[in-house]
């Protein structure tokens, strides 16, 4: 399970960029979007980091 957990963010990115691009939005207009993104994968990998620190494996 946790060796695709890097699927998260490209996920989301790939959704996000389709999303700008079919609302007529350039990437300029959607960083706060990917910033976003980049801050809640960033979270989840402390998260199961963490996980995996306090449960010694």
């Amino acid at each position: 399970m946790t060796r695709f957990l890097f699927l998260i963010p490209l996920i989301l990115s790939v959704a996000w960029f389709v999303y700008l691009r079919l609302h007529g939005w350039t990437l300029r207009q959607g960083l706060k979007g990917f910033i976003y993104i980049a801050v809640f994968s960033a979270f989840i990998a402390v998260f199961y980091t963490l996980l995996l620190w306090l449960t010694g494996r």
